[in-house]
């Protein structure tokens, strides 16, 4: 979530922001930030060429968890989440990744240690995964490309 917040205040867009809104404040950070427009001996370059770094990360992720992505990306999810399994999970922080026997991953934000105790103890860790994330509305996207599964 801290990830979420600190990418929304440095592009000022909130929750419901659109995708050409989004496009628009990324290029003007790109503008603002561009390493080009700064010597090389100037201390600012350094500066520069970090935040051109977060600025482009934080408009891929952004884009990642826009909801006209996420529907957009909807019937590939709802199948995974229906037919495939659950491969492979890791929880860092309120992070939780999952990688389904299908190659899809996905990250689902907000997830606390205590939820993520009961999921590890649950014997049916898929059914329980579709009632406490898959359908309640936490913040989730696709966070690596299918990896082809022998």
């Amino acid at each position: 979530m801290k990830r979420i917040n600190e990418y929304k205040k440095l592009f000022n867009v909130t929750k419901d922001t659109d995708l050409k809104a989004l496009k628009k404040s990324y290029r003007n950070l790109v503008k603002e930030w561009h390493p080009d427009k700064f010597q090389a001996d100037d201390e600012k370059a350094a500066l520069a060429d970090e935040m051109g770094r977060k600025v482009i990360d934080g408009y891929h992720f952004l884009v990642s968890i826009n909801p006209e992505t996420l529907a957009a990306n909807a019937d590939d999810y709802k199948t995974t989440i229906s037919t495939a399994g659950i491969a492979d999970f890791q929880h860092k922080g309120q992070v939780l990744e999952i990688s389904f026997t299908d190659g899809a991953t996905y990250e689902y934000f907000g997830v606390s240690k205590p939820l993520f105790q009961k999921f590890v103890n649950t014997d049916k860790q898929l059914r329980f995964a579709k009632r406490n994330f898959f359908s309640t509305g936490l913040t989730y996207r696709k966070s690596k490309r299918d990896v082809e599964v022998a």
